[in-house]
This record gives C-alpha cells, sequence and structure tokens, in this order.
C-alpha cells in the first residue's frame, strides 16, 4: 500500500488551490448533500477501523478520523467545502451524488476506496502536519553579535545567499525586542522574567520590572526567554533560487484550504511581524510548538486579549497546573498576537491529538533524530522523510 499512497500523493498537489473565488456549491441544499455523502464514507472506515487490525486498515495513526477532524476544525464554511472538494476529487467521486462508486457492500470497491481514503490522509500529513511540526519548534534566536559581524563582511552576494537558508538575523533581533518589549519582558504563560534583562537591571541602583514593581531575583520567577513564532518562520522563506519548494507550496495551499486567505498575513517578511510571534520560555516554547497547549479566546472578554491557556494531556495539564487564564500584554505601536493564528494553531493541535496523528508524527521525528532502524523496516519511512524534510528546506 505504500507504494500506491505515494503514487496518489503526487496526483494529489493539482487538487488543492490556493484560493477558490467561485463558490463551490450553488445553494445549501448542495452542500448539505455533499457532507452527508463525506460523512457516510468517513464514518464507514472510522467504524470498521474499530473492528479490524491496525495491519488492514495502516498502522499508526486513525487516518480517516484525521480527514474528518481537517473538515471540521476548518475555519470558515468556505474552508470546509474546499476540504471537501480537495477529498471527493482525490477519490475521482462525484460530491452529489450519493449512490454512485460508493457501494460498501463490494468488498473490492471499498478495498479501492480505502486505499484512496488513507492516501488523502497520508498527503495530509506528509505534505502539511509533519514538516509543520517539524519546522514550529525550530523558531530561531537572534544571532550572537560576532556572528552577525561575522556575516556582514561577506560579499551581498553571499549574504543574500546566506540569509536564504537561515534568514535575517536583523529581522529575528528585530522581532526579538519588540516582542520582549509588547510583552514586558515575561513568559505571557507563566509570567517569569527575561533573565538577560533581570541581569542588566541588577547593574543598577533599583532594579525595577516593566510595571514599575522591584525586581527580587530571591523572590521572583526568571528564565531565559525565547521568541515563538505562532506559525513556523520557514513556512514562507524561499530558497537560493527566489522561489518556494514544490514542499512549501503543497504545505501552504493545504494551508490556505484550511483557513482561506490566511496566507496573505504572513507572505514573506509578515512571518516575522509581532502579531505572529509570543514571549515563551524555553519549556513552554517546547510544549507550543509541539501542539501540546493551546490558546483558547475567553468568549465573554470582549475588551481584553484574555485566554484560556490548556494542555491536551492530563498528566501535562497536571504538571502545568492548567488550565490558566492569561490576558495577553499590550502596546500602543506593537500588534498583539494575532487571534486568528492562535485559532488556527489550536486548530491544528486539536486535529493532531484526537487523531493520534501527534504521537504518530512524534515517534518518526524521534526515529530521525535518535538514528533509530527498527526490525519491523517501519524506520525507512522515517528516514525519507528526514531527506526529504532537508531537501526541501524545513530543517536547519
Amino acid at each position: 500500500m505504500a507504494g500506491s499512497s505515494h503514487r496518489h500523493q503526487s496526483s494529489l498537489e493539482g487538487v488543492i488551490d490556493l484560493y477558490e473565488a467561485v463558490p463551490i456549491f450553488e445553494n445549501v441544499q448542495q452542500r448539505t448533500q455533499a457532507i452527508r455523502r463525506f460523512r457516510r464514507i468517513i464514518t464507514y472506515f472510522e467504524d470498521t477501523k474499530q473492528q479490524s487490525t491496525s495491519s488492514q486498515l495502516g498502522d499508526g495513526y486513525n487516518r480517516p478520523a484525521l480527514i474528518r477532524l481537517t473538515f471540521e476544525f476548518a475555519r470558515s464554511p468556505e474552508s470546509q467545502d474546499m476540504v471537501l472538494k480537495a477529498f471527493f476529487q482525490s477519490l475521482a467521486l462525484g460530491m452529489l451524488d450519493d449512490n454512485a462508486g460508493t457501494d460498501l457492500s463490494d468488498d473490492s470497491e471499498v478495498a479501492s476506496l480505502r486505499t484512496l481514503v488513507f492516501s488523502f490522509a497520508d498527503h495530509l500529513i506528509y505534505h502539511f502536519f509533519l514538516p509543520l511540526r517539524a519546522a514550529t519548534v525550530k523558531t530561531p534566536q537572534p544571532t550572537p553579535t560576532y556572528h552577525v559581524a561575522v556575516e556582514q563582511v561577506q560579499t551581498q552576494e553571499e549574504q543574500q545567499r546566506m540569509q536564504d537558508f537561515t534568514g535575517t538575523p536583523e529581522r529575528l533581533g528585530a522581532l526579538r525586542g519588540l516582542c520582549l518589549t509588547r510583552d514586558r519582558h515575561r513568559c505571557v504563560i507563566t509570567r517569569a522574567f527575561d533573565h538577560d534583562e533581570l541581569v542588566k537591571r541588577l547593574r543598577q541602583p533599583l532594579a525595577k520590572d516593566d510595571d514599575g514593581n522591584v525586581l527580587n531575583p530571591e523572590r521572583d520567577d526568571y528564565s531565559h526567554l525565547e521568541v515563538a513564532h505562532i506559525l513556523p518562520f520557514s513556512l514562507t522563506k524561499v530558497e537560493g533560487g527566489g522561489e518556494l519548494s514544490e514542499s512549501k507550496k503543497a504545505a501552504i495551499a493545504i494551508l490556505n484550504m484550511f483557513d482561506i486567505g490566511v496566507i496573505h498575513l504572513i507572505e514573506g517578511v509578515d512571518i516575522d511581524r509581532p502579531r505572529n510571534a509570543i514571549t515563551l520560555s524555553h519549556e513552554m516554547h517546547m510544549f507550543f510548538g509541539n501542539f501540546e497547549i493551546f490558546f483558547e479566546r475567553v468568549a465573554d472578554d470582549d475588551t481584553a486579549n484574555t485566554y484560556q491557556i490548556q494542555a491536551f494531556r492530563p498528566f501535562l495539564a497536571t504538571r502545568l497546573q492548567f488550565p490558566v487564564r492569561r490576558t495577553l500584554f499590550s502596546h500602543p505601536s506593537i500588534d498583539p498576537p494575532l487571534e486568528r493564528l492562535l485559532r488556527l494553531h489550536s486548530a491544528i493541535g486539536h486535529i493532531l491529538y484526537l487523531s493520534g496523528a501527534g504521537e504518530y508524527i512524534n515517534v518518526i521525528l524521534r526515529d530521525m533524530e535518535d538514528g533509530v532502524v527498527r526490525e519491523d523496516g517501519s524506520t525507512q519511512l522515517g528516514a525519507l522523510v528526514n531527506v526529504a524534510l532537508r531537501n526541501s528546506g524545513w530543517t536547519e
């Protein structure tokens, strides 16, 4: 099945367009019919999964559930319509005829349909969720001054070539400065004060935080703080040729299908705007980047940027004493973290957790990092993914 899945993934590249201006359905009745047909197919395979061995339906994560959740968590009805269109096109089925091509009592037809459904889920995993998850925790921190100095003595052409692959140190440094200023040099979750800023201020006769309170390192929490992109900085970073890789084009297409128009908020240098970044401790950055914690806007708070911060796994919620409620810091001239991007991050996290795809991806990434070779040969996929990620510019 792996071979057929790979071939089908390639054919899906043309299915998901960056933008669909024309409404997909002419009326509510057509949309209702398409949704009903979609749920009929997905429910069948979700129910079957509970009655079959993993070898029959594919190992690792619940593929039908991932597709269903991608539809349910899509950020608007228009985005849901695009998910439906991509799904049915990938299966070579019409959206409105509930009978043609879906005889679920025919074993051979079910087997063929299963391959297509599972291949669509794998396409979403290997072209979007996995590279996004692998890249999210790799927000680069500002380069040390001495390293910047070495870079700056290179020729302009050499500097541009390096920046294509590593990002602009000055831009990342500026982003860090803006976020620290806006977030008052504190982690927005733990409220720990920035260690480096604390050391700097303790050189003064009376060290105070940004609110005018006296700093006391024996009493107050402090930590090394980091800039955490909400959507990864490498998502829209072009390579040496000045164009996005095919892998990133596919990821952006899926992202735009999931939330129509969101790419216009993160194009080019916009990926490094304060609206796409928050200040976090290293530990919180890792949890956030791994989609293990998420921000949920408090519905009854119309005036302040107040969020409930939660963890998906109960043991992590207990350890971190989540949920916690935090009002994000504000600044008169620096944009706050954009609620739309935090909602998008939360939706992706829910899909990964509820489908089991998050743990599936974690295993692949751990195997890649540890160089594990499994006796059953399953490591081969991780090795291929590793090569693909590196060649496409997703990882450093």
